[in-house]
């Protein structure tokens, strides 16, 4: 529903323009907002609810003049003129004509992001999606879903702000549909073919930095592929959900994640935990490393996976002698029974760890 709010500064507005006092009923004759200069008495509403039910347009009480503000043949608002002289009646009319205007604009709004909200949750029949979408005038074209984890902050600030940071287009849309997150389908109509994936990805990276910055909010933000149809969008959406919690349990460092570029990770994300646990006895028994709790050495084995398992430049970035690293790599061998001085045994060990880190995340939320 429209605020009160925005009907007040309306009003004011007319004021500031036509020097004219006003007041704005509902369709049950409550006051809804006024200028100073307006003294709602008893009276006053009782004869703005006898209107309401009347079938007149408008209606002359004492120094006041009442117009019927109609959406589509309905009763939203009476407004209520203080109008002393003849020629402020022109200024009346345009004000119930500036108030009907937002309301109905209000009105379109509403619809049209309800209508996108049905189409990310799949509540749609798609011939439902084509006839609304032609009714509110939203074309298909190419976009994208980005999804954007708030931790349940202040959702209404960032779509506030997304809305004034992200480039809004006619065919974009900044919506809502839980607690959590905040969601931008995002017109890419304007973008060359060969600099989608770029620009995407600085897009995002804009709105974890921009969001920090501006409300200083920590956000993560999981984008889909692009899709070309209105109900498309609803696997978009699936898909920029799904990168947030890949990314969650397998790349916890990255605040930017996209479906494109999950990888391997969305393999493992979707084995069966059976599957899972006979994969780890395979490789370490039945015993997990203690090694993996173990912070250097993890760190130690992260930088040289970085470097593509080259000794000299690992050594030369943890700033240790080329034999410490090598007597590191031993040690961590006799732990493991891996040699991830080798590309196989590398591997094995990497898809290990990204296993275990699933399982310890499907454990944690059941």
């Amino acid at each position: 529903m429209l605020s009160n709010q925005k009907l007040q500064n309306s009003l004011d507005e007319i004021k500031e323009i036509s020097r004219m006092d006003t007041a704005l009923f509902n369709a049950k004759g409550k006051l809804v907002a006024s200028t100073e200069e307006i003294e709602v008495t008893p009276e006053l509403e009782n004869v703005v609810a006898e209107f309401a039910e009347s079938m007149a347009d408008r209606q002359t009480f004492q120094d006041f003049h009442l117009y019927k503000v109609t959406i589509e043949s309905e009763t939203e608002y009476i407004l209520v003129c203080l109008v002393t002289e003849d020629s402020f009646a022109v200024c009346a009319q345009m004000a119930v004509c500036q108030i009907r205007n937002l309301v109905m604009s209000y009105a379109e709004q509403f619809d049209r992001n309800n209508l996108i909200q049905n189409i990310l949750l799949g509540n749609m029949l798609m011939v439902d999606i084509f006839s609304k979408a032609k009714k509110h005038h939203i074309l298909a074209g190419p976009r994208v879903v980005f999804v954007i984890d708030t931790g349940n902050k202040n959702n209404d600030v960032v779509m506030e702000l997304v809305k004034n940071m992200a480039n809004i287009r006619s065919g974009d849309f900044v919506t809502s549909v839980d607690q959590h997150s905040v969601i931008l389908v995002k017109d890419v109509s304007h973008l060359e073919e060969n600099e989608m994936d770029e620009t995407l990805g600085n897009m995002a990276s804009r709105l974890v930095d921009n969001l920090h910055m501006e409300a200083m909010i920590k956000v993560r933000v999981g984008y889909g592929n692009v899709v070309s149809q209105l109900p498309e969008i609803a696997d978009s959406y699936q898909e920029a959900k799904m990168a947030l919690e890949v990314g969650r349990v397998f790349y916890a460092e990255c605040d930017t994640i996209s479906y494109g570029r999950l990888g391997i990770g969305r393999l493992i994300y979707q084995l069966p935990m059976s599957l899972c646990e006979m994969f780890i006895k395979e490789v370490f028994g039945e015993q997990i490393p203690d090694i993996l709790e173990d912070e250097e050495a993890m760190s130690t084995i992260n930088k040289f996976f970085e470097n593509n398992l080259n000794i000299s430049e690992t050594a030369r970035q943890l700033y240790v002698h080329r034999n410490t690293l090598v007597y590191r790599l031993e040690r961590i061998e006799k732990a493991i029974g891996l040699d991830i001085r080798t590309f196989e045994d590398a591997m094995t060990f990497r898809i290990a760890v990204m296993v275990i880190a699933h399982m310890k995340d499907q454990s944690q939320t059941e």
